[in-house]
């Protein structure tokens, strides 16, 4: 059940609202969006709710990173032993890996630029976008949150922030990561070890190819609700402001501007 059915008689639009959440367009950086995509393949898909192409590359970045011992040997540079650096990569995997990460770069820049132009076409058709959506399962509204909520809530865990902000697939996809790179890092047991006073103990438990997927997820979760939370909130208020307009404002009001 919406509160409008697009019905394709505008060439491009805005938003959606589904009980899956809000899929909107707006002005990004092409140049923040490569730069998630080179953080870890798939976010700056995620980024532009390109989800299926997002979902495809993150997935394949955790295989291919495991197998090709990509974040051993960053452990290894870190250390500055650059021996280890050779010795641990498993180039068979490797060269696998190179043209993919290359290409989810590349393809979420240009993804960005193409979905500006777009952006800039639909603002100014300015149609008319269902803003009310209900299921047997979910109910999902535009209104305005709390951009600092939240980060706080993506923080505590990746993924309550875009749950914060109903953006259901993404928050999935998130939290069901979350909880396979908690299990595999043993970050969890190490940190009630660390609590314990066990500290030796608590660093020869951690998995250190596993714990180095975690600055990037919680990066991306943060950033992502943060972002699209300040974004909804735009859209929310476009949105009224046009209803109010329509269904309100009389035919024959202008303000005139100031002249300067």
């Amino acid at each position: 059940m919406k509160n409008y059915t697009n019905d394709n008689t505008a060439r491009r639009y805005i938003a959606h609202v589904s009980i899956f959440g809000t899929t909107q367009i707006h002005l990004r950086n092409p140049y923040i969006i490569a730069w998630w995509s080179a953080a870890f393949p798939g976010f700056g898909h995620l980024l532009l709710s390109k989800y299926l192409r997002g979902f495809v590359l993150f997935i394949w970045e955790v295989v291919i990173n495991l197998q090709s011992n990509i974040n051993v040997a960053m452990i290894h540079s870190f250390q500055g032993d650059i021996d280890m650096v050779k010795e641990s990569l498993n180039t068979r995997w490797l060269l696998i890996y190179i043209p993919v990460y290359i290409f989810a770069i590349w393809d979420s820049y240009r993804t960005t630029v193409d979905l500006n132009k777009i952006y800039l076409l639909a603002e100014r058709e300015n149609h008319t976008f269902n803003s009310f959506s209900m299921g047997a399962t979910e109910i999902n509204y535009l209104d305005k949150r709390n951009p600092l909520m939240s980060i706080i809530w993506s923080l505590f865990m990746p993924g309550l922030g875009q749950l914060y902000i109903h953006r259901i697939i993404v928050a999935f996809f998130i939290v069901t990561w979350t909880v396979v790179f908690f299990y595999y890092s043993h970050l969890l047991e190490a940190i009630s070890l660390l609590f314990l006073g066990e500290i030796q103990k608590a660093t020869k438990v951690l998995n250190s190819e596993w714990l180095l997927f975690f600055p990037s997820l919680y990066g991306f979760a943060t950033y992502d609700a943060y972002i699209n939370t300040v974004e909804n909130n735009k859209l929310a208020e476009k949105e009224q402001k046009t209803f109010l307009e329509k269904n309100y404002q009389h035919p024959d009001f202008y303000i005139e501007k100031e002249k300067r």
